[in-house]
């Protein structure tokens, strides 16, 4: 009897613990996607900042940091996840590339309307790429709201995005490795 109260027990504690996972997996993901990723120095790069299994999602802000030595934002345009629920209102408030920032990119449903639920698309950034090397891509300021305005929890999943030197510049250093090689076997010879 003992060992059939202790079975039962163990498996309710494994079924609420599957079930608290399972709730805690399901909150809405925010993340970016950096096209090309790495990006090559001299080219420029399109950031798609993401939302993924949110719920009723009736309006967001948030700023987006960066290293300014790597990138510049060029652009900022809307995505089209929130426009597939209705008219809306967007924008941000500044690009300082100076200090590596877009502050406050918004958007908001018009009137009283549901929330848009799934997954897509929130906010388009481009940039140039000019120099080399690994920046962090680091959300502040983050604001999600449902249709109720109460706040919707969002995990934040942002990438690192890397820039690489152009082509040319591996080709030159490859030439210049030839030529150094015959340089050498001629010594030699």
């Amino acid at each position: 009897m003992k060992s059939w109260q202790a079975w039962n027990h163990r498996l309710t504690i494994a079924l609420l613990l599957g079930a608290a996972s399972a709730q805690a997996s399901a909150a809405p993901v925010l993340s970016v996607s950096a096209s090309p990723n790495p990006a090559v120095r001299g080219s420029t790069v399109d950031l798609s900042v993401l939302i993924a299994d949110v719920s009723d999602l009736y309006g967001y802000q948030f700023s987006l940091s960066f290293d300014p030595a790597i990138l510049r934002a060029t652009a900022v345009t809307e995505g089209a996840f929130l426009g597939t629920g209705g008219n809306t209102v967007g924008g941000y408030d500044s690009i300082d590339n100076t200090t590596g920032a877009v502050s406050f990119v918004y958007n908001s449903l018009i009137g009283q309307t549901a929330g848009v639920s799934g997954g897509g698309a929130l906010a388009h950034i481009r940039f140039d790429v000019i120099g080399i090397g690994t920046t962090a891509l680091t959300f502040s300021d983050a604001l999600f709201l449902d249709s109720r305005l109460a706040d919707v929890a969002v995990r934040i999943d942002a990438a690192p995005l890397q820039a690489v030197p152009e082509p040319e510049a591996y080709m030159m250093l490859g030439v210049g490795l030839v030529a150094l090689a015959a340089l050498r076997r001629r010594r030699v010879g």
